[in-house]
């Protein structure tokens, strides 16, 4: 895994992926620490043309390594200020029903799956504490949406 620091050894390891040389590597580090470097500044830190740095970077993209960009948004501006995380241990045969619940609840950003004694950890952004129970609770003309569904920890 790459390091989120300035260290030269980004990998704890030594990568096997034929397009994983030092200049990839280098290229890897460069765009986690900013991936909106123009190609002329990261060629320029790599010490490559705009056009070599473009392919390297394509070629890193087609072939999964470099799989996109992304944009985080802080929460709180938009009113949330408040994240949560939802352990889940459902009853028998109730999965599905979790992950199709983590989808309806337009607070929940993220729904893992894990193994232990609970099975999903849910990661919310609410804007009060009292909003808790309304994530959960059935709303005015809703039916429940934990009827039978999971045990919430």
């Amino acid at each position: 895994m790459i390091q989120n620091s300035r260290e030269k050894t980004i990998f704890t390891y030594k990568p096997n992926h034929e397009l994983l040389d030092d200049v990839n590597v280098q290229l890897l580090k460069e765009l986690q620490q900013d991936p909106r470097l123009t190609m002329s500044e990261l060629g320029r830190r790599v010490g490559m043309s705009a056009p070599a740095v473009t392919e390297r970077v394509r070629r890193m993209e087609e072939a999964g390594i470099i799989l996109g960009y992304r944009l985080d948004i802080n929460p709180a501006p938009l009113g949330l200020p408040i994240t949560i995380y939802i352990r889940i241990r459902p009853s028998p045969g109730q999965l599905p029903k979790v992950a199709e619940l983590a989808r309806q609840i337009p607070e929940v950003v993220e729904c893992y799956r894990i193994t232990g004694e609970d099975c999903f950890i849910l990661k919310a952004y609410i804007p009060a504490m009292d909003q808790l129970d309304r994530i959960f609770l059935p709303q005015r003309g809703e039916s429940d949406r934990l009827q039978n569904l999971p045990h919430l920890v």
